[in-house]
């Protein structure tokens, strides 16, 4: 019996020392979205880094926005920038490719030699910050990890008189077109240059300080294929070759460092955050930082729950972009260079997507962070007069509707994370109030009329700009500013302008009051964006009651019993945005994202747990493609992440986040305040989707809500489950 007991005995302490030695990196599958619509990439970067070191694949189109498709074999070399999960298709800046005499195959742009290289899977890997692969056409590995702001590469040559090495800044993909760019050859380690490029973002400036670990045996310029004899080359299309006569397995390292603002502020990080020629050092820092991150929520599950989760809340962290130099330099949305004073400026504001989800949970781990981004906000609005709407890399890109950085700014107000709120309160009103993008009309109409030309997205824009009006409208309420509050929370009830009783959905209406015909609620037309009347009737957050008494609570009901079992039939054209659909609901587009968690709201909670839970099975899996739409820089992986913990916030303004069954059996979230918020299960299983009862700190729980400031306190949100529905139980939403 004593044996048994002291068998038991080490084995639990074995158990605890792997657990907390667990690597929750070990987890992440970088390669989830690179095939499919979730336009992804698996390349090395840490959490909110300017350097998104990437492999190429080199051909354009929509599935290789990202830069990589899986499905493809090729890769024409390594780029430092690129978008996460998006459609837009533009970065792709400093292209940097090693070759050898063996290279004979070339992509021919514009009848340039483009070299490129075949490639298989099974001689690539990849993980948080780190990027291998074995270029086949030339024997070549090449190993990628990165800091904030330089990416670092390791390339293992086999023996060759004519090794190269190629930085190439003319190249480009899809959307991207250099404008100009320029080479200069500082010494026989040391080159520097920009690349000032025109695609989504109009002005984009990239320069850089490249170094190499062996000093070149001889290089050339070109310009538009022509060799420059000169040590300093300008143009549109320039690169340079360095030559090296290499050994077998002999490793030639390149660092190269960026900066939006200036050759020096590249130069500055390049010294500060790799001043060695250690590259494994720098892949396990770069692992440590991911690890830090990551370990922001822990939880207990499956492996295969923990590779889910932690290749979510990897992608969670791609984006914003750092914008700013050591020394606070950037380039600004005005095209001017300005000074980051005491934090750092961000960009990539996908926020049409990210103010659902993503926003609100960086409130929850990334606080700090929240911070830097807000004043981000607020350094755009200081040289434009506006808040972002999708800015990117020093620009105002306009896509999308919506001015959504507010209500960012407010829910980070009301959840106690410090901001300027008088100057935040003018930045919402201006961008509230611009004569662009319709406002000025829905400020006179009350709603967005109908337009004979092209995309007016107008049902959208009237309820998107009506939610963010009550967001205003909170702000202003909050700082005592009647009059402002007073207008806003009057505009906060536009969405009613475009009610249709008769067909019971938001319907197009001209400027003239007059409903458009022919109407159908499936179809996608262009007064909606990416979506259709069916997906976007669920868009009054903040005033989820109202629509509920304006429909009545029956048809309400079944109007969205009906939104998961109406499906599409075979003549229905579907755009491609309309993915990862379950009857009208499209999960792979985030206006349908809070959608399920709406029966929560009218009494049927084990609906929204059933539907949560089986989102979460058929929509997401960690392979190349498991996305079912794109990812939309972190987004579609907020959702899972919020999900997994058996919450989400339907408005992402008011603090406040729904509560459904958790996916995995534990998560404890690790609060910048000190404090622990852990959220427990009994009984959790696939079949064990039904909450049976609820306790919070060991008390009773009745609410199918739960407040950002009752997290922040910390404690436990304890949960069991069982396997069918518990409809008698008492809860108040």
């Amino acid at each position: 019996m004593f044996s048994i007991l002291l068998f038991l005995s080490c084995k639990s302490e074995k158990q605890k020392e792997e657990i907390s030695a667990e690597k929750l990196t070990s987890y992440v599958n970088t390669f989830t979205g690179t095939d499919g619509p979730g336009n992804t990439y698996p390349g090395a970067v840490l959490p909110f880094g300017m350097a998104q070191l990437s492999p190429d694949n080199g051909l354009p189109g929509w599935d290789r926005i990202a830069g990589y498709f899986y499905p493809d074999s090729t890769i024409a070399g390594f780029s430092h920038t690129h978008l996460s999960g998006t459609g837009a298709g533009d970065m792709y800046d400093l292209l940097v490719m090693p070759m050898n005499s063996r290279f004979t195959e070339s992509l021919t742009p514009d009848g340039a030699y483009r070299p490129y290289s075949k490639f298989s899977h099974e001689k690539e890997k990849a993980s948080p910050g780190y990027y291998s692969v074995d270029l086949l056409s030339s024997g070549i590995k090449a190993e990628l990890t990165t800091t904030a702001r330089v990416g670092f590469h390791q390339y293992t040559f086999p023996a060759d008189e004519k090794s190269q090495i190629i930085l190439d800044l003319g190249y480009s993909l899809n959307w991207d077109k250099p404008m100009e760019t320029k080479i200069t050859i500082e010494d026989n380690q040391t080159i520097s240059g920009y690349r000032k490029s025109k695609g989504w973002a109009a002005d984009q400036r990239v320069y850089f300080v490249m170094k190499f670990s062996k000093p070149l045996d001889s290089a050339q310029l070109f310009e538009n294929s022509e060799e420059i004899k000169e040590t300093i080359v300008e143009g549109k299309f320039t690169k340079i070759v360095a030559n090296y006569k290499t050994v077998d397995n002999e490793k030639i390292q390149v660092k190269v460092a960026l900066s939006s603002a200036s050759i020096s502020g590249a130069r500055k990080s390049l010294e500060a955050e790799i001043p060695h020629w250690n590259f494994n050092q720098t892949v396990e820092e770069a692992d440590q930082v991911w690890e830090q991150y990551l370990s922001k929520i822990k939880i207990k599950g499956t492996k295969e729950q923990k590779e889910l989760f932690y290749t979510n809340l990897y992608h969670v962290f791609l984006t914003p972009s750092l914008h700013s130099d050591i020394d606070g330099a950037y380039k600004g949305a005005d095209g001017n260079n300005h000074i980051a004073q005491g934090y750092n400026k961000y960009d990539t504001f996908s926020l049409w997507d990210t103010f659902r989800a993503t926003h609100p949970l960086y409130t929850l781990i990334a606080p700090n962070e929240t911070v830097d981004m807000i004043k981000s906000f607020l350094s755009h609005y200081d040289e434009t007069g506006l808040l972002p709407v999708w800015s990117l890399a020093g620009n105002e890109t306009n896509m999308m509707i919506g001015y959504h950085a507010v209500p960012v700014i407010v829910d980070a107000y009301f959840k106690g994370i410090p901001l300027d709120a008088k100057k935040a309160l003018k930045a919402c009103v201006a961008s509230a109030t611009e004569k662009g993008r319709q406002i000025d009309t829905y400020m006179k109409l009350g709603y967005v009329p109908t337009s004979e030309e092209g995309e007016s997205w107008s049902v959208s824009k009237t309820l998107e700009y009506a939610y963010n009006d009550w967001c205003i409208a909170q702000l202003a309420k909050a700082l005592g500013e009647t009059s402002i509050e007073q207008t806003f929370s009057k505009r906060a009830n536009n969405w009613k302008n475009l009610y249709d009783s008769k067909s019971t959905f938001f319907r197009p209406k001209s400027k003239e009051g007059i409903f458009e015909t022919p109407f159908s609620a499936k179809a996608y037309t262009k007064e909606f964006c990416e979506s259709n009347a069916w997906q976007y009737f669920w868009f009054v957050p903040h005033d989820m009651n109202g629509l509920i008494n304006t429909l009545g609570k029956e048809q309400f009901t079944a109007k969205l019993d009906s939104m998961f079992t109406y499906y599409p039939t075979k003549g229905d054209k579907l755009p491609i945005f309309s993915t990862g659909m379950i009857g009208q609901y499209a999960h792979g587009n985030e206006p349908s994202h809070h959608v399920a968690y709406l029966y929560n709201n009218i009494g049927q909670p084990w609906k929204t747990q059933e539907m949560v839970r089986r989102i979460i099975k058929s929509q997401y899996s960690t392979e190349p493609n498991g996305y079912c739409g794109n990812e939309d820089c972190g987004q579609m992986s907020a959702w899972l992440v919020f999900s997994s913990m058996g919450m989400y916030p339907i408005n992402p303004a008011d603090g406040v986040y729904s509560l459904t069954s958790p996916f995995v059996e534990e998560a404890t979230i690790q609060l910048e305040n000190g404090n622990q918020f852990k959220v427990t299960t009994e009984n959790q299983s696939d079949d064990n989707k039904y909450i049976q009862s609820m306790t919070l700190n060991g008390k009773s729980y009745n609410k199918l809500t739960i407040s950002h400031k009752e997290i922040l306190k910390g404690g436990e949100l304890h949960f069991v489950l069982g396997n069918k529905p518990n409809k008698h139980i008492q809860i108040n939403a």
